[in-house]
This record gives C-alpha cells, sequence and structure tokens, in this order.
C-alpha cells in the first residue's frame, strides 16, 4: 500500500488515538513495534496516518497496549474500516481541505451542537445569505467563483439531517446573529423564514439566547460540538477565517461541554425562540 499523499482530519483522529492508546501503556514506538514484532517505523507511519491500518491491526494494538475499553476500540476499529469516498470529496482540489474535513466531521457525528453569535448556523443558510457571508463576512479577497464553490459545499451539508438513522442538530444562536443582515434586508428576511421552516424538522432544534441574558460562555467564537459514537471520540471544531480548529482532548471536551450547558440555561424555549424569530422578521 502506497504512502497517502493527503490525509484528511478523520485519518489523523486515528492515528492520534492509537498513539494516545500506546502512551497509555507506556510504550514508547520502539517498544511497542517489540511487542508486535514489526519495524517501529511503521508505528509512527500509521500514527501520523501516512499509512493506513486494518481494523485488526487496531485490535492487535489494543490487545497489546491493554485497553479493555470495548466500545472505544471496536469505535477505532469502525474508522480503519471506513474507505468511503463521502460527497465533500468532489471538492477536493478546490475548496480549502478543512472544509471538507469539517463535512466529514458530521457526516459521521451522531449529533451535532452549535452556538453561533454572528450568523445563522451553516446547515441552515440559504444561498443568497451563504454568497452575502463568504463575499463579505469572512472572506472579502474571495473571488466569485471560490465564493460560489463554499456556497454549494454549504448547502449541499444540510444531508445530515436527512440520513436514515437517529440524529439530532441542537442550535443555540444569539439574538445578535438574527438581525444582523447580511446580503440586505430582502435576503435577511428570506433566511429567517427558512430558518423557522428548518425548526419543523424533528432533528432541528433553535433556541436563541436574547440580548436580556446576563451573559454568555466562551469568548463569541462559533462552536460546533461534534458527538463521536463513544464520547471519546467527540470533536470541537472552532471557525476561523484562516482554517478549522479541531480540538479533542478530554480537557477541551469537557470545557465546551459545559458550555453549552450553561449557555442552554440562558436559552429561551423552542417555542420562544420561533416566536422571536417571527417578530424579527415581522421588524424587517
Amino acid at each position: 500500500m502506497p504512502p497517502r499523499t493527503v490525509t484528511t482530519a478523520r485519518q489523523r483522529r486515528l492515528g492520534a488515538e492509537l498513539r494516545k492508546m500506546r502512551e497509555a501503556a507506556g510504550h514508547n514506538a520502539r517498544e511497542a513495534a517489540a511487542l508486535l514484532s514489526i519495524d517501529h517505523t511503521k508505528i509512527s507511519q500509521v500514527e501520523t496516518a501516512r499509512f493506513g491500518v486494518s481494523a485488526e491491526r487496531v485490535r492487535t494494538l489494543a490487545n497489546a497496549y491493554k485497553c479493555d475499553d470495548q466500545a472505544y476500540v471496536e469505535a477505532l476499529a469502525a474508522m480503519a474500516t471506513d474507505r468511503s469516498k463521502g460527497w465533500w470529496e468532489e471538492y477536493r482540489g478546490v475548496l480549502h481541505p478543512g472544509l471538507l474535513d469539517v463535512a466529514e466531521l458530521e457526516h459521521h457525528s451522531r449529533y451535532l451542537h452549535t452556538y453561533q453569535i454572528a450568523h445563522v448556523p451553516g446547515i441552515a443558510q440559504t444561498e443568497a445569505y451563504a454568497y452575502a457571508v463568504f463575499r463579505f463576512g469572512n472572506h472579502p479577497r474571495m473571488t466569485k467563483r471560490e465564493a460560489e464553490a463554499r456556497v454549494e459545499h454549504r448547502v449541499q451539508r444540510v444531508k445530515i439531517l436527512d440520513r436514515d438513522e437517529p440524529f439530532d442538530y441542537k442550535a443555540l444562536v444569539h439574538e445578535a446573529a438574527l438581525r444582523m443582515r447580511f446580503g440586505g434586508r430582502d435576503v435577511a428576511r428570506a433566511q429567517l423564514e427558512h430558518l423557522l421552516g428548518m425548526t419543523e424538522r424533528p432533528n432541528f432544534a433553535l433556541r436563541v439566547v436574547p440580548f436580556s441574558t446576563d451573559g454568555f460562555a466562551g469568548s463569541g467564537q462559533a462552536v460546533l460540538y461534534a458527538g463521536g459514537p463513544v464520547p471519546q471520540l467527540d470533536t470541537v471544531h472552532l471557525d476561523s477565517m484562516l482554517e478549522p480548529v479541531f480540538l479533542d482532548t478530554e480537557e477541551h471536551l469537557e470545557v465546551y461541554r459545559t458550555m453549552f450547558s450553561r449557555m442552554e440555561k440562558r436559552a429561551l424555549s423552542i417555542r420562544s425562540s420561533r416566536e422571536l424569530v417571527r417578530n424579527i422578521i415581522h421588524d424587517l
């Protein structure tokens, strides 16, 4: 099997988890290789995702490292087995790889929680609104073609809500984001009407954090919390003007779990949130 020339965040995460497992067992790469009677360079190549790894090898490594968390091991084995190409791969070489990593993260998640301060959640954006955001809000130098490709990619991300297996999307959105007029009054109104329509989906929950609340947790950065097949494989995605940032240490995950819990307590109910959106539409 030739080495990979391109690696995805998911592939790198698998390698990183295998490294964590090895380090938790107290082995360096040479010691781990000796346990398995293989060259030590293969350990580092797998852990950096330069080479793939089979599900059988994942289980062998877990056994050598005395990891007895079977749910975790099987989740890693499933990651190793998956060789499918998602819809986002058609944008490889067109968009920043980090954007494809976000789509892949969403695709494999069991649930998604997002916290938005300035924008409507990405999967709930209309084409006109997304185009206005990309052309003006975050990327003023972006060409028209680049913006169009980003919009196409963003709009397709809504597919996550249509899959067969159980899936929930929870959006905590600050009132400020609902009152921003990206693209002008008409685009903003159409966007809010679309958002209301999204709330009719049984797996899309919108709760608004109103101006009247006594504060908000975090730095004001847009956050996406993706639930993995086991809690250890949860991931936090932080939006950035340059490229997506992914966090997955237990310390980071706990910080953002706490943040979402605190903000839920300050958010309006689903019913009151819908009513506020209607009022803002009326004001437009």
